[in-house]
């Protein structure tokens, strides 16, 4: 039951994102809905695709889509009569990225596979949605913007989901406060420009 919520929850909030990064592009209302569905549904969609899971889970589950376009239409009406935050993108994603990340890991768990492979599809399934927006948008996707905390985020708070339940803390904790800390992290990275090092070549000219 947790893992459906926080995938509905994650959906929600990307579809949010979405919305807003359409707004930004001044699209029509069918290209919020494209960048909406495109953001919540992306980064699922490959991890099913990757672990052989079908019917990929929108398509089993309408619910997801309904869930999308609700969000993204509340989103549209609320900016029309309420200008949206600076930062309410990005808080919006932070959101997504937490949520869609440790829903992303249970499944890989659920998959059988080892601890290496679970961070790789939690941050594969929170990160490539926005990396899609992004690209539509014609944006340079956060996830390759130099030193951005971003994907590392979902490395971390599944690390650390990981390592709670090794521990012997329950699944549902040790995934809320994995969600915690991703989330967490980003909007830190956010609030304080925290990135990483960039690696540069030498000037040899």
């Amino acid at each position: 039951m947790l893992l459906y919520v926080l995938d509905l929850l994650g959906v929600a909030v990307f579809a949010v994102s979405g919305a807003l990064a359409a707004g930004r592009r001044h699209l029509d209302l069918l290209g919020v809905g494209v960048l909406a569905v495109t953001t919540a549904i992306g980064g699922g969609t490959l991890r099913d695709v990757l672990l052989d899971r079908h019917p990929i889970f929108w398509v089993e589950d309408p619910a997801y889509l309904a869930v999308i376009l609700t969000a993204a239409g509340a989103t549209v009406l609320w900016v029309r009569h309420r200008e949206p935050p600076e930062r309410a993108l990005g808080v919006a994603d932070a959101f997504g990225l937490g949520l869609f990340a440790l829903s992303g890991a249970q499944i890989a768990q659920e998959a059988g596979l080892s601890p290496l492979l679970i961070v790789v599809m939690a941050t594969m399934t929170g990160s490539a949605g926005g990396v899609l927006r992004d690209v539509l948008a014609n944006e340079t996707p956060l996830l390759i913007r130099p030193g951005e905390l971003y994907a590392t985020t979902c490395i971390v708070g599944t690390s650390v989901y990981l390592g709670l339940e090794g521990v012997g803390v329950v699944r549902p904790v040790a995934a809320v406060l994995g969600a915690a800390v991703v989330i967490g992290t980003r909007l830190a990275a956010m609030r304080w420009g925290l990135h990483l090092p960039a690696f540069r070549l030498p000037d040899t000219r």
